[in-house]
């Protein structure tokens, strides 16, 4: 059963919450940051606290995390952040021009994150790691969610249709033009859904490793700490639970900077040797085929099928595209480390694909067909792990509107 538990969340007020919220902290650059974070009360102040030191600062240094807690402490005087005078749950509604999603936000488990309840697909970096679980002690606070989904539910269903009926905390289009809308749900409402969630036998990460890790690794340090066992409220990890049915994926594309040594000529007929090549357009002809930008055209390739009894991670397309086409066509041995290769979110497009081609910094881009949230569960369910840059999930929670104090 998922276990999930009404917190108090510190917010902002509904007139300053569309200058507060932030894009998480892990999808932009420094410099990205620092031209989002104009006005004052951004949250990149709080999660991404270089942005208010000299440039030649490290990110990692003591420095930023006594700045991340300093700037906390201005922006929920400033804002004015405020703490619930009691702990409750939320409905978070993302809206991305056609697409709607409603996910329940609240503390789950880290017990179920531990023992492997709340499912991973990914593994993490130890230096992101430290870094995150050093923002969480310095504040004693998670300040972004973890984005979470579960195969749907109509008991949770009902019960969130209920709560979009009353008005929200927050309604606002944030910039990009991805709409937050917030709502409080009622003491019954709320213990409706912690029972209905414990009907849930399992919950997957779809973004946030490294948050959730980190969350399980502040609560060691800080319990290790004390003196009366730790907290309850240490003992949860702030996320976004949505259902699987509304979650949208987007491709992961690829480009790759050279040939790997071959003329243009020897590449293409070694391609050949590998995958069906046929003209083609921008986007994929669906699972089981890349779209490739190569020599000013854009090429279909049907990737050869997975060895029999291969895993479902390795039965994926972006395993399919590396083992026969990245690996031994262009020597790219790890996408994880190798510098000739780099990877751009689906949100972007196609365009800046043919762009970099074109003026010759890469040598070959590569769309792909986004994989589903069942292929994420299933990979999840065998304790597998996803390749790598496989999944970008889009739209995106914001970093500011909820936080959980531990």
């Amino acid at each position: 059963m998922a276990v999930l538990s009404p917190f108090r969340a510190l917010r902002p007020m509904a007139d300053t919450a569309p200058r507060v919220a932030a894009v998480p902290y892990d999808v932009v650059s420094t410099d990205e940051a620092r031209a989002l974070a104009a006005d004052p009360l951004s949250f990149l102040h709080v999660s991404r606290a270089e942005i208010d030191l000299p440039p030649a600062v490290s990110p990692y240094s003591d420095d930023v995390y006594r700045r991340a807690r300093d700037n906390f402490a201005t922006l929920r005087a400033a804002a004015p952040l405020v703490t619930e005078d009691e702990a409750s749950l939320y409905v978070y509604r993302l809206t991305m021009g056609h697409h709607v999603q409603t996910g329940v936000a609240g503390c789950f488990g880290l017990d179920d994150y531990d023992s492997g309840l709340i499912k991973k697909h990914e593994h993490t970096r130890v230096d992101k790691e430290n870094d995150r679980t050093r923002h969480m002690i310095e504040l004693r606070a998670q300040t972004g969610p973890v984005f979470l989904t579960y195969r749907a539910s109509a008991a949770v269903d009902d019960l969130v249709a209920a709560a979009t009926a009353a008005a929200p905390l927050f309604d606002f289009e944030a910039a990009d033009g991805v709409r937050h809308t917030v709502w409080r749900a009622g003491a019954v409402a709320a213990a409706r859904l912690v029972s209905s969630f414990g009907a849930i036998p399992a919950l997957y990460i779809a973004d946030g490793h490294h948050r959730a890790a980190s969350a399980s690794r502040a609560r060691a340090t800080l319990n290790g700490a004390r003196s009366d066992g730790g907290s309850r409220e240490i003992d949860g990890v702030l996320a976004v639970a949505f259902p699987d049915r509304e979650m949208q994926v987007l491709p992961y594309n690829r480009l790759v900077k050279d040939l790997g040594g071959r003329d243009p000529q020897a590449f293409r007929a070694a391609l050949g040797q590998v995958c069906a090549v046929r003209p083609g357009g921008p986007v994929p002809a669906g699972r089981g085929h890349v779209a490739m930008f190569f020599g000013q055209e854009w090429y279909d390739l049907k990737l050869p099928e997975a060895a029999a009894g291969s895993s479902a991670a390795a039965s994926l397309d972006v395993s399919r595209l590396q083992d026969r086409v990245l690996g031994p066509l262009f020597g790219i041995g790890d996408p994880r480390t190798d510098p000739r290769i780099e990877f751009l979110g689906g949100a972007r497009g196609t365009p800046p694909l043919e762009e970099r081609v074109r003026s010759g910094t890469a040598a070959a881009a590569f769309s792909m067909h986004p994989v589903s949230v069942d292929d994420l569960m299933v990979v999840s369910d065998a304790g597998d792990i996803m390749p790598p840059k496989s999944t970008w999930f889009e739209p995106k929670l914001r970093d500011g509107l909820l936080s959980h104090l531990i």
